[in-house]
């Protein structure tokens, strides 16, 4: 290892690392506008500059120069000062007077390491150059007059998205940064590009002159727009949620967020239920939370009473809702709403064994039944990592654009019991071979078909599972832990003709079925489920209540929360525990502390944040046959797959002129 001396400090550096980062270990700040961790060095910035001997006798760029045996670098001599004075001058030279209106304010990098290192005045008495404003879609707010060429932006649409959208036009002063043809960014991870900005050149369109960082409270969450679990940061102001951000984790998602993640937020104020409403005469009508108690407890549904759950609800709301079922005497509980049924007596057989992290190490991937784009952008950013390790992909089910290199293998099922020759010898050949098993599989039954394969490629070696099912509902895994399957899936549920239906925001269902039963919804929206209901009884969003969610790796997370319910809606546990009084049964806790010691004891795992622990696979059925084909997937319209981002008009906004090509005209048009 290299040893080299910063500021008179002498430290060992890993082979391989920069100047800049061995300032970094030493624990000295520098500045950057170009340089990101987790992009390539493009060193065009200029920010960075230290003195290095040997070398010439002048400032060098950083994160560019690799760190060498012997160096001596000075990061606060006057040669480094002055220079970096320089650059700032220079940058600020066309930079507009914009920060009383630039959203950028008070969280601007261009502000902050202009009041360290500028030199607080300036000596251009020139014209400043102004570039037009590009529209890249509903989402990204452009005033290209601000942009300082960095080139983050169109380094993340290359190397961690994958879509060359963004691009350099123009050479010296006339260069741009711009899409192409000036289209929309039309990928899953466009917004990104928003927190990589330095400068208030890419802001957010939604949020635009919405709020001040500064007035916001802060409140540490999980996303539940998919099963990724990915960590956010919801900022509020009052009871509003005004914006989401990603927080930094490695093991989950890395610094990156979703769009639908990050804007689906605006779906939290409204089509919002704030009140107790009771179907009278075909119609559905505001009453209160005593009339509706009474109607249910006036069924005496004793035993026969199920519970659904949905695709965002909390493992509190599940546990709850599960301890009034066993105070009643019932075992009806199912989370998978859409009818699928599948083998859950061996959580390992449903889980993404290779965790998120482990999957970029991957070198022969089977990607079966899932577009992973959609049903978990962050995954696929992964998998594209492996992908540029030298991973080769291949996939069964119709077509969809990846952003890496694949081989589609057709949409016939049949084809994982006799793989083509040259995927059996990559699969067979490989160091880390994958399977990763979507919802268009599990709901064709080919679970059993995945582990027999997983096992006849020897996928599950020292240190190394490389069977894993991709979900995309973010309460899944918890529900499948606290035991929301019932062996023949939904079906068992509809046999069981339940006199009351418990709807935990379950959206996606079909009610047809229980025509005959009473229908009580518990959510927060006006969708789906509420439309079915017989009584709405208004619940607390993923915003509003504390909760434990467990992604499809197993990993255990725990969300704040950041706002109050809106008018009589309550957090979802403290109405089933006002119903099981109704019901006059005992379910054991009187506080949220109490109900979560309860379902800790009654799953240890959902107390440990972390990876749960689900044991090995199952062992593999010889005579299990892969059947049938997929025609599509699951998720039809990225943008509008729940019951936030239904009621969003920013999602609305992006389904119509992302996916649908409608122009959205501007209210001045």
């Amino acid at each position: 290892m290299p040893k080299v001396t910063v500021d008179g400090e002498e430290l060992e550096v890993p082979e391989g690392a920069t100047v800049l980062q061995a300032c970094e270990l030493a624990g000295k700040e520098i500045p950057r506008f170009c340089y990101h961790e987790r992009l390539s060095i493009a060193g065009n910035c200029r920010m960075c500059l230290v003195e290095v001997k040997p070398g010439p006798p002048k400032p060098q760029a950083s994160c560019a120069l690799p760190a060498t045996d012997g160096q001596e670098i000075r990061t606060d001599s006057q040669m480094v000062k002055t220079a970096r004075e320089g650059v700032m001058e220079f940058l600020l030279i066309n930079h507009p007077l914009d920060c009383p209106i630039c959203d950028q304010g008070g969280e601007c990098d261009l502000q902050d390491q202009s009041m360290m290192y500028g030199r607080g005045a300036t000596r251009y008495d020139m014209n400043k150059r102004a570039v037009t404003e590009k529209y890249m879609g509903p989402l990204i707010k452009t005033i290209m007059t601000r942009c300082i060429h960095c080139t983050r932006c169109v380094r993340f649409s290359e190397e961690i998205a994958g879509v060359d959208e963004i691009g350099a036009l123009g050479r010296g002063e006339d260069m741009q940064i711009t899409t192409y043809l000036e289209q929309a960014a039309e990928h899953e991870l466009s917004a990104n590009v928003i927190d990589l900005c330095p400068v208030g050149a890419l802001t957010s369109r939604p949020y635009a002159f919405e709020a001040r960082p500064w007035e916001l409270k802060k409140t540490l969450s999980i996303d539940v727009s998919d099963a990724v679990g990915a960590n956010i940061r919801l900022d509020s102001r009052g009871r509003e949620v005004m914006r989401a951000l990603p927080r930094v984790n490695d093991e989950v998602n890395e610094e990156w967020l979703s769009d639908k993640g990050r804007y689906q937020v605006d779906g939290l104020s409204r089509r919002r239920l704030d009140k107790v409403f009771m179907r009278k005469r075909g119609k559905l009508q505001p009453a209160s939370w005593d009339e509706a108690f009474k109607a249910i407890a006036k069924v005496k549904p004793g035993k026969s009473i199920a519970a659904i759950a949905g695709d965002m609800v909390d493992c509190e709301t599940m546990f709850a809702a599960k301890a009034l079922l066993k105070a009643c005497g019932s075992k009806l509980l199912e989370g998978r709403q859409t009818g699928m049924d599948y083998d859950v007596s061996n959580l390992a057989a449903v889980n993404f064994n290779s965790t998120f992290a482990g999957i970029e190490t991957a070198d022969a991937i089977l990607i079966v039944g899932s577009h992973i784009r959609w049903e978990a952008p962050l995954v696929n950013v992964r998998v594209r990592k492996a992908v540029k390790r030298g991973a080769k992909v291949f996939v069964v089910g119709p077509h969809w654009d990846t952003t890496y290199p694949a081989e589609f293998l057709g949409e016939d099922l049949a084809v994982l019991d006799r793989l083509p020759g040259h995927v059996s010898d990559a699969l067979s050949d490989a160091e880390r071979p994958a399977i990763i098993m979507g919802g268009a599989a599990l709901a064709q039954g080919a679970q059993k078909a995945g582990v027999a394969l997983a096992d006849s490629f020897k996928m599950v070696r020292d240190g190394w599972n490389g069977f894993n099912v991709l979900h995309f509902s973010a309460a899944r895994m918890g529900g499948l832990m606290l035991g929301y399957a019932q062996k023949g899936g939904m079906a068992d549920i509809v046999k069981a003709k339940p006199k009351v239906v418990l709807s935990l925001g379950a959206d996606e269902m079909d009610f047809q079925p229980f025509a005959d039963s009473l229908k009580v919804y518990i959510g927060h929206h006006g969708d789906k489920g509420a439309h079915a209901a017989d009584i709405i009884l208004p619940g607390a969003s993923y915003a509003e209540k504390d909760g434990t969610y467990v992604n499809t790796e197993g990993r255990v997370q725990f969300a704040e929360k950041a706002v109050f319910a809106p008018g009589d809606a309550r957090e979802d546990w403290t109405i089933l525990r006002a119903l099981a009084d109704a019901l006059k049964v005992e379910v054991g806790f009187d506080s949220f502390a109490e109900l979560q010691g309860a379902m800790i004891r009654d799953v240890p795992a959902l107390g440990e944040e972390g990876l749960a622990d689900y044991g090995a696979l199952p062992k593999a059925d010889g005579a299990a046959k892969a059947k049938g084909t997929i025609a599509s997937y699951p998720i039809k319209d990225f943008y509008l797959t729940n019951t936030i981002a239904r009621a969003s008009a920013v999602m609305q906004r992006c389904s119509a002129e992302l996916l649908h090509g409608e122009d959205m005209l501007e209210a001045a048009e």
